[in-house]
C-alpha cells in the first residue's frame, strides 16, 4: 500500500472513530478540510496563481492579428477664400489590420518565460497549502497540548489543596509544624500561578486555531499516525529533492529567466509584419460648395497592403544592456535555485532530527512519569510511617506533574516535527491527505480556462471574498471537560 493511500485511509478511520464518538468532536482532517476551504492565505494564493496565468495569453497576444479603426467628424469653420472647392464638413474613417510576421523569437519565448512561471506558480500554490496544513496541524496540537496542561494543572492545584487542609489538621492537632503548614501554601499558591499561565497559553492556542482553521475548537480527538515517514534522514534528503514544491519553482524560474535573456536579445533581429489599411471620406454633400452647377464625387474609399521590414542598426546599446541584464537575472535565479535546496536539504534533515529525537524523548518522559508516579506513592506511604516529610511529598508530587507535562508537550513536538518533514519532502499536500469536502482545487482547469483567450471584452464577475471571517467567533476560554473520575 502507498503511504498516500495509508494517510488517506488513517484520517478515514480518525473520522470514523470521532463520529462514533457521544461527544461532538472535531479532528483533524476536518480541520484541515476547513482550512483547505476557508483560509484567507490558501485563497489569496489560488488568486495570485489565476494572475499569473494570464502572463500567457498576455506574452501571447504580441503575436497574434491586430485590428483597429478610427472614425473623425470634422467641421471647417473658416475655409480658404480661394479654395472654391474645399468642403463644410467631412466624416472619415480608417480601418487598420496588423499581422506580425516574424519578431526575432521575442513572442515565442515570452510565451515560452510565461508558460513556465505558471508551472512555477502552481508549485508555489502547493507549497503555501502545505504551509497552510503545517499551521492547522501545530495549532490542532497545541490546542490538545495545552487542554491536557491545564488538566494536569488543575488537579494539581486540587492535590496540593486537599494536602494544605490535611496539613493545616494535622498542624491544629499538634503532628506537624507551622513550616510544614507554610511549604504547603507556597506549593498551592505557585500551582495556582501555573495554572493560570496554562489557562491562557490555552486561550491563545485556541484563538490561533481559530485563526488559522476558521471555526472554534470543539473536543478535539487524537490525530492519526502520520505514515509514510522515512527510515533515514538521506531518504527523506533524496525524495525532498525530486518533490518539494519550493525546490520545482525554483527549478522553473531559473528556466523562465533564461526565455527572458532570449526575449531581450531579439531586440537586435529584423522584425517583419503585414500591415492593411483601409479609409473611409464622405464629404456630406459640401465638397465643392462654392461652385455653382459643378458636381463633385462626395465619397471615396482607399485600401492599401503592405509588408513591413523594420531592420535595428543602432539603438544607443539598449538591447545590449538589457540582454546583459536579463543574463543577470538568469544568475540569480540559478544562485537561488541553489539557495533553496540548501534550505530544502537542511529543514529535511532537521526535521528529521527534531522528529527522531521527539520519539525518543517520549519514551524517556514515559519513563519518568512512570517513575515518579511510583516514588510518589512510595514516599506517601513513607510519610505515613515518620520517614518522610510533608515536602518530600510536594517535592514528589512537583516531579510528577513536571514530567506528565514533558511528555505532553514531546507528544505535541514529535507529531508536529513529523508532519514538518512530510512537508519539506512535499508529501503534505491536500491530494496527498486525501481530503475531501468537496472536489480539490485544480490550479490546472483554470490555466486551461484562460490561455487561449483572444477576445478583448472577455472578463470574468467581480471578485468576492471565498475566505471565511471570524470576527463572530466568539472570545475563546480555558474551559475544558472535567476528567473521568475513575
Amino acid at each position: 500500500m502507498s503511504a498516500r493511500k495509508a494517510l488517506r485511509l488513517l484520517l478515514s478511520a480518525s473520522a470514523t472513530l470521532a463520529a462514533a464518538a457521544p461527544a461532538l468532536a472535531d479532528d483533524l482532517r476536518e480541520a484541515l478540510t476547513s482550512a483547505y476551504n476557508t483560509n484567507p492565505t490558501l485563497q489569496a494564493a489560488r488568486s495570485t496563481q489565476r494572475a499569473t496565468d494570464e502572463g500567457v495569453p498576455i506574452a501571447r497576444a504580441r503575436g497574434l492579428p491586430s485590428l483597429s479603426g478610427q472614425a473623425n467628424f470634422t467641421e471647417f469653420l473658416k475655409k480658404n477664400p480661394v479654395a472654391f472647392t474645399a468642403p463644410d464638413r467631412a466624416v472619415t474613417a480608417d480601418v487598420n489590420f496588423g499581422v506580425p510576421l516574424f519578431s526575432g523569437g521575442a513572442v515565442k519565448n515570452a510565451v515560452r518565460a510565461a508558460k513556465t512561471r505558471v508551472e512555477a506558480g502552481q508549485e508555489d500554490l502547493r507549497a503555501t497549502e502545505s504551509g497552510v496544513f503545517a499551521q492547522v496541524v501545530a495549532a490542532y496540537m497545541d490546542v490538545i497540548r495545552d487542554s491536557a496542561i491545564v488538566g494536569l494543572s488543575r488537579n494539581n492545584v486540587e492535590v496540593l489543596d486537599v494536602n494544605l487542609r490535611a496539613t493545616s489538621d494535622r498542624y491544629e492537632i499538634g503532628d506537624l509544624t507551622r513550616t510544614d503548614v507554610a511549604q504547603s501554601n507556597s506549593r498551592l499558591a505557585l500551582a495556582r500561578a501555573d495554572l493560570r499561565t496554562a489557562e491562557v497559553n490555552l486561550v491563545s492556542s485556541r484563538e490561533r486555531y481559530i485563526q488559522v482553521v476558521g471555526k472554534a475548537p470543539v473536543d478535539l480527538a487524537p490525530p492519526p499516525p502520520l505514515p509514510g515517514l522515512p527510515a533515514t534522514a538521506d531518504d527523506a534528503v533524496a525524495f525532498a529533492l525530486e518533490n518539494n514544491p519550493d525546490l520545482i519553482a525554483a527549478r522553473e524560474r531559473s528556466k523562465a529567466a533564461g526565455y527572458d535573456v532570449k526575449v531581450a536579445n531579439a531586440a537586435k533581429l529584423p522584425t517583419v509584419s503585414l500591415n492593411t489599411v483601409g479609409s473611409y471620406q464622405d464629404y456630406l454633400g459640401t465638397l465643392g460648395g462654392g461652385v455653382p452647377g459643378a458636381s463633385f464625387q462626395q465619397r471615396a474609399t482607399t485600401a492599401q497592403a503592405g509588408v513591413s521590414v523594420s531592420i535595428p542598426l543602432f539603438q544607443g546599446g539598449a538591447p545590449a544592456a538589457q540582454t546583459r541584464q536579463a543574463q543577470a537575472r538568469e544568475s540569480a535565479t540559478l544562485e537561488q535555485e541553489i539557495g533553496v535546496e540548501r534550505d530544502v536539504i537542511a529543514s529535511v534533515r532537521s526535521s528529521y532530527a527534531s522528529w527522531s529525537a521527539a520519539n525518543e524523548i517520549i519514551a524517556m518522559n514515559q519513563t519518568a512519569v512512570d517513575a515518579a508516579a511510583l516514588s510518589l506513592e512510595g514516599v506517601r506511604a513513607e510519610n505515613s510511617v515518620g520517614n518522610r516529610t510533608i515536602l518530600n511529598i510536594l517535592d514528589a508530587e512537583q516531579e510528577l506533574l513536571r514530567a506528565q507535562v514533558q511528555l505532553v508537550t514531546a507528544r505535541r513536538n514529535a507529531y508536529v516535527a513529523g508532519f514538518n518533514l512530510l512537508s519539506a519532502m512535499g508529501r503534505a499536500q491536500a491530494r496527498d491527505l486525501g481530503l475531501d469536502g468537496g472536489v480539490l482545487y485544480d490550479p490546472q482547469i483554470n490555466y486551461d480556462r484562460v490561455k487561449g483567450r483572444v477576445f478583448d471584452w472577455d472578463r470574468d464577475p467581480d471578485p468576492k471574498p471565498l475566505s471565511t471571517r471570524t470576527v463572530d467567533t466568539p472570545a475563546q476560554n480555558a474551559t475544558i471537560a472535567p476528567a473521568p473520575r475513575p
